[in-house]
């Protein structure tokens, strides 16, 4: 059996994050550590390729882990595209003032992590997983991406570059119970998609993710 590549590996840092767990339905509350689905829409902003797949393999926690709260405004509704077009034939559109709400987030402030990850060919793919890597690279190299990665909300953005081997994850162990490994989504476009669990921990720092393509059909 082949072995797999040296996983890819970037370092993500910001000034805030918030990697909001799914059961709090009101105030944003966040994981301790980045969650992998956060990772690899990360990724997905630097490289990403209908060819290939991302599989989170680790998350390394290079600060401690501090928290923020914050108050921040919202709105209460979700706008969709048919209203805005609706508006475009009938007039009117949307009063932001009237339907805006404040809330807390409880968000981690000062964060940095390496991901490490694998990319994986998905079926019909032809090229050789060496140049969809070599792609990866050199993007990280030069600060390239599709769109401007971020940490768990778009506002909370993310800076990006190639992880410097003598920084080291910090020296923390804990249960972290139930985190959200990814959407398994309907294969008919309409967005419906079931939410995958797995029972995470930090192990001297380090989240290791189990594969999220283990037992796929």
């Amino acid at each position: 059996m082949d072995r797999e590549p040296t996983p890819l590996a970037v370092k993500f840092w910001g000034e805030y994050a918030c990697f909001t767990r799914p059961e709090m339905k009101v105030e944003r509350v966040t994981y301790p550590v980045m969650t992998p689905s956060a990772a690899r829409g990360a990724l997905e902003a630097i490289f990403w390729k209908p060819q290939v797949a991302w599989r989170i393999e680790e998350i390394r926690v290079l600060k401690p882990i501090a928290y923020a709260s914050i108050l921040r405004n919202e709105i209460n509704d979700r706008q969709s595209d048919r209203s805005a077009r609706s508006w475009v034939d009938t007039g009117g559109g949307y009063d932001a003032a009237s339907n805006r709400t404040q809330r807390h987030t409880f968000a981690l402030r000062d964060v940095a992590y390496v991901v490490r990850a694998q990319l994986v060919l998905l079926d019909g793919a032809d090229d050789d997983i060496a140049k969809y890597r070599d792609q990866f690279r050199r993007r990280v190299a030069s600060g390239r991406c599709f769109a401007t990665p971020y940490l768990g909300c778009r506002e909370f953005s993310a800076a990006f570059g190639e992880p410097d081997p003598d920084e080291l994850p910090i020296d923390r162990s804990e249960e972290l119970g139930l985190m959200l490994l990814d959407i398994d989504y309907d294969g008919d476009g309409s967005g419906r998609g079931v939410p995958r669990f797995f029972r995470a921990s930090l192990e001297g720092g380090v989240l290791h993710v189990p594969d999220r393509f283990a037992g796929a059909a």
